[in-house]
């Protein structure tokens, strides 16, 4: 049967997963990524549309694309 000491604990472990969550969510748009002008892998520009829909991108979506099928081709 749970005692005073067990629902104190429950309820510091709460606090305690609630300031980590909130610390992590504060910290969320310092770790967003940017999204580079041009693909890395054909130095053509990146649209600002799929720039600002996906941030950090450093691909087009062609060469995006590309990459994707080859590492679906080595994961088997």
């Amino acid at each position: 049967m749970a005692d005073i000491a067990d629902f104190a604990n429950d309820l510091v472990q709460e606090r305690i997963d609630q300031a980590l969550a909130a610390r992590l969510l504060a910290a969320k748009p310092a770790l967003t990524a940017h999204s580079f002008l041009f693909c890395e892998t054909c130095d053509v520009p990146i649209p600002e549309a799929r720039r600002l829909a996906q941030p950090g991108c450093t691909r087009c979506v062609e060469c995006l694309a590309i990459a994707e099928l080859q590492g679906a081709r080595h994961a088997r």
